[in-house]
């Protein structure tokens, strides 16, 4: 007992010698770096004056105590900072004077970007400036200025209202830095007032670029037709290198991507489920509810919403590189039509490949939905797959394939459409290509929407 008393006596004292000799030593360094910063001695006599470990912080004004050194671990800053006075005889100040022909703000220091830099005397110069208004009544005092730059000068014609003062003493420089800021410094433009007809006016705009982007949509889905009869009459002059190339990249280089958004999105469901209907006792209702979820409703959409922000992207900034570049122009003079090639394959190609990846995602999220009802509630999984095609019915898998299609084709089609757009600019490149993103997004929730309200009956 004497023995664990002695060593707990020596971890004491060994704990204290280390914590208080940093702790005194960044106390003298403190103080000492405080005194030197107000100027009474120069970097000769801090470096003589101070031992080697405490010059460096010193003489860079850091006044932080018990502060972190590389070499010395134990400086570590758990002391809250003294911190120097900030005022000092050229800091930028404002003093009040009387006059002869009335009150007069007189400025001091340095008003330059430096000096106005400091976060405190910035504080100390705002509130300065706020308790000395720009009136007809007060004079302006510039001449015992130290420095005067565009940033000082900037600030005091702000403070102005961009108009001279009616009593202002300054230097020719001083005089010439204020007409510089002066001539250079521009009002920003008057707020119009709101009026009913002006919005009406941009609600109008905004209704015929609509129309205008519909038109173009239906425009292409009518080229679309007529190229696909076009392809059916002779096929032997159809893109198929440009299909097979555009099916490889829509389709099989997205599968990774989707089975693990959709393997988590399972297992998420499933776990979520499992906490409510453990509540109930319905464990076994799990099969049906993932099952008509995933394969009728989150399988294709989340699949769609993947495929948008990827491959939809992808066409529109295809397309919009061939628009910088002027290909497209040079496939018009040539006489190449840019719906055969352009966006009949692309559409195609999406339209094959969307449904095989919405039952690629749909049986990864099922995957993970399994598994997640095997940890959480016990569901073993051959139970999970024997119960699975009792609860939902085929018509379920028919109508999320169908939706699909109709998902794939429209994502390669706005994607084109917006390509078609772009100007050639790269600013219009990249608005082009966002904005086909969204509103592929918004097309295939829309889209979803109305199958569900025009199909409702099936499948349940």
């Amino acid at each position: 007992m004497q023995g664990m008393d002695r060593c707990a006596i020596v971890r004491i004292v060994r704990t204290l010698s280390i914590g208080c000799v940093p702790i005194a030593i960044n106390l003298v360094a403190a103080y000492a770096s405080k005194y030197c910063a107000s100027g009474q001695f120069d970097n000769n006599c801090k470096r003589r004056m101070l031992p080697w470990f405490l010059r460096v912080d010193v003489l860079r004004g850091s006044h932080r105590l018990l502060r972190y050194h590389p070499r010395y671990p134990l400086f570590v800053a758990l002391w809250p900072p003294v911190r120097p006075p900030f005022m000092t005889e050229h800091a930028p100040r404002i003093a009040h004077t009387d006059t002869p022909e009335g009150p007069c703000a007189q400025l001091c220091g340095r008003w330059g970007a430096a000096d106005l830099g400091i976060k405190q005397q910035w504080r100390s110069v705002s509130q300065q400036l706020g308790s000395h208004p720009a009136t007809p009544a007060l004079g302006w005092d510039l001449r015992k200025l130290e420095w005067l730059d565009h940033v000082g000068a900037q600030l005091l014609w702000n403070h102005w209202q961009h108009a001279w003062p009616v009593r202002l003493e300054c230097t020719d420089g001083q005089r010439n830095m204020l007409s510089r800021v002066a001539e250079f410094t521009t009002a920003p433009p008057p707020s119009e007032p709101w009026r009913l007809g002006a919005q009406i006016d941009k609600l109008g705009v905004l209704v015929l670029h609509a129309v205008d982007h519909a038109r173009h949509l239906v425009e292409m889905i009518g080229r679309l037709v007529l190229d696909l009869i076009r392809l059916a009459r002779d096929p032997g002059r159809g893109p198929w290198r440009d299909l097979s190339g555009h099916l490889f990249r829509m389709g099989a280089t997205a599968l990774p991507i989707t089975a693990l958004v959709g393997f988590l999105i399972g297992v998420v469901l499933a776990y979520l489920m499992s906490l409510q209907l453990r509540q109930f006792g319905a464990e076994s209702f799990i099969v049906n509810i993932l099952g008509i979820s995933l394969i009728r409703e989150l399988g294709p959409m989340l699949a769609a919403i993947l495929v948008a922000g990827r491959s939809g992207s992808a066409i529109t900034a295809q397309i919009g590189v061939m628009r910088v570049t002027e290909e497209l122009d040079a496939m018009r003079v040539m006489g190449i039509p840019h719906g055969f090639r352009l966006v009949m394959p692309r559409t195609v190609a999406l339209a094959v490949a969307m449904p095989l990846i919405s039952l690629w995602t749909t049986l990864a999220a099922l995957a993970g939905g399994m598994l997640a009802a095997n940890i959480s509630m016990d569901i073993s999984p051959a139970y999970f797959m024997q119960a699975l095609p009792s609860a939902v019915k085929v018509g379920n898998l028919g109508l999320a394939m169908a939706k699909s299609v109709v998902f794939g084709a429209f994502i390669a089609l706005i994607g084109c459409h917006w390509g078609l757009r772009v100007k050639p600019n790269t600013q219009s490149l990249g608005e082009g290509t966002t904005a086909s993103v969204v509103s592929s997004i918004t097309m295939v929730i829309i889209v979803d929407a109305l199958f569900a309200i025009a199909f409702k009956n099936i499948g349940i």
